[in-house]
């Protein structure tokens, strides 16, 4: 969408936005939930945090800030996102999918060279699990995590060297979520 279709709109946004990042504790990271939202809204080829920010006119640290370094639970966001979209699909069916995403190095979490049916081999790679609500006309990603192969999981006997893999798990970021598939199913105990 052009700035002056995305302005047009900006009533209903900051509605939705509202309604869906409601939960986030500080009354700054709700602000800057509404710059995430109209950056994904606006037109541009990349939907990352530089060209959403220069899109924006203002410093990607602030999107950066929002999205990777605050402090807000991301649980509530995706419960409500998911029973928005499963009262407009009504979905005929629940599917899980998993997707590959191609890396180059092994710093990223749950790296590891692996099947990916989208790269259609094994390759160096994350591997994204995800929950859809779908009918014959649509499909609706609900939740998603990202797969943690024995390599990633320092709690692993198959691994010699904990210790290794807890701080390459460190630099990397992870959190440590070993959510089973189950979990991801809103409204199935997961609240």
């Amino acid at each position: 969408m052009r700035e002056e279709q995305v302005a047009a709109l900006r009533g209903e946004l900051e509605g939705y936005g509202a309604e869906v990042f409601g939960s986030l504790p500080r009354k700054d990271q709700r602000e800057k939930s509404s710059l995430y939202l109209r950056g994904l809204m606006l037109d541009g080829q990349r939907k990352s945090l530089q060209p959403m920010a220069e899109r924006l006119g203002i410093d990607h640290q602030q999107l950066q800030q929002f999205t990777a370094s605050s402090t807000w639970a991301v649980e509530p966001v995706r419960r409500k996102i998911a029973s928005l979209a499963i009262t407009l699909v009504t979905p005929e069916a629940w599917v899980i999918g998993d997707t590959g995403f191609a890396e180059e190095g092994t710093g990223s979490p749950g790296v590891g060279r692996q099947h990916s049916g989208t790269l259609g081999k094994i390759e160096n790679c994350q591997i994204a699990v995800s929950l859809h609500a779908a009918t014959d006309a649509v499909s609706c990603p609900l939740n998603w995590r990202l797969y943690i192969p024995e390599a990633w999981d320092d709690d692993c006997e198959a691994n010699e060297d904990a210790q290794a893999v807890a701080a390459c798990r460190q630099r990397a970021g992870d959190t440590g979520d070993r959510s089973t598939p189950h979990e991801m199913v809103p409204g199935a105990g997961n609240d």
